[in-house]
């Protein structure tokens, strides 16, 4: 039997364009591996041509809402990693057209191949929440497991690195408003991950480092309350600013209108999010479902955010009194 080297292996990456994406073209590059990504817009992925050799990266089109393409795309695959998910839904990018119905049907393509699959969740995942995107990727981890029993399924909690979602949003929000909102007060608890770790964690598991059919949680070193990375988001930037709390009731009510904003800053689903810690569970520490089963040690937020969100600072790279 001929055994194959990265260099002979085909890895499709659904979703590979976004945020977490490129971490992972780029994780996969380096070990060799000939990439293809799957995306609605390859036209607009030409920024991941530099991260491999010439010929290595090849975007192809995919919609995860029409199988055919799906099918297209997994095609000759040796293994099939899904990274699709949105935050918040606008017209036909619905959270169960996407992150269940659409992890069904790239879990059943990549069966079809005898690809390997690994599927990116997010932690909060629940059946039972009364979250909707928490109950979505729930549904699309059960859709996967069930096409693929084998297949390896990741949550990671929210990730921060230079293009993040999180920290850079309420920098930009500080740069402009003279206090942040608290929802819940402030109490929820967050276990932020490095994004080029959970790419790390996802080659590794490409190479057979995860055991088949478990789910891992992924979380960095530390556990913060989201008063805390408030805080720490206004002494990077070096700015002064009220962090005032607001009851789950308010936020969502307001949410309600910031919601229909090309970009909301807050959404209904999303304060239901935050009624829940995003940590990592007691269960998959105990059962080594984390980092520590990839021989990846988390790094520490405050050796990356500081890196990128310079320049939400008066003085920009430079020193200057808080503002």
């Amino acid at each position: 039997m001929t055994i194959k080297t990265a260099n002979d292996m085909l890895i499709t990456v659904f979703g590979g364009s976004g945020f977490l994406g490129r971490h992972v073209v780029r994780a996969l590059a380096k070990r060799g591996y000939r990439i293809r990504v799957a995306v609605r817009r390859p036209d607009l992925a030409g920024h991941l041509q530099p991260l491999g050799r010439v010929g290595q990266i090849h975007a192809v089109q995919a919609n995860i809402r029409y199988r055919p393409s799906i099918d297209a795309a997994a095609r000759d695959a040796d293994a099939v990693i899904n990274l699709v998910g949105v935050l918040f839904e606008r017209g036909r990018q619905r959270f169960d057209a996407l992150m269940t119905d659409g992890a069904e049907a790239v879990a059943l393509a990549a069966a079809a191949y005898g690809a390997h699959v690994i599927h990116v969740s997010a932690l909060g995942a629940d059946a039972n929440s009364t979250s909707h995107y928490a109950r979505a990727k729930a549904g699309g981890e059960q859709a996967v497991l069930a096409a693929v029993p084998e297949a390896v399924v990741l949550r990671p909690s929210i990730m921060f690195g230079p293009e993040d979602d999180f920290f850079n949003r309420f920098a930009a929000m500080a740069r402009l408003l003279p206090a942040l909102p608290l929802v819940g007060g402030g109490h929820t608890r967050f276990q932020p991950v490095f994004v080029g770790d959970v790419a790390t964690v996802i080659a590794e598991a490409v190479e057979g480092k995860a055991k088949a059919g478990t789910i891992y949680e992924l979380g960095g070193p530390e556990v913060r309350t989201f008063r805390q990375l408030m805080e720490f988001v206004l002494a990077t930037i070096e700015r002064r600013r009220l962090l005032i709390p607001l009851p789950f009731g308010l936020a969502k009510l307001q949410a309600q209108f910031l919601q229909f904003l090309p970009k909301p800053p807050l959404t209904p689903d999303q304060v239901e999010l935050l009624r829940v810690d995003n940590i990592v569970s007691p269960e998959a520490e105990r059962e080594g479902r984390t980092m520590s089963a990839f021989a990846v040690t988390p790094t520490a937020m405050e050796t990356i955010v500081p890196t990128y969100l310079w320049r939400f600072r008066k003085y920009g790279q430079f020193r200057g009194r808080v503002a």
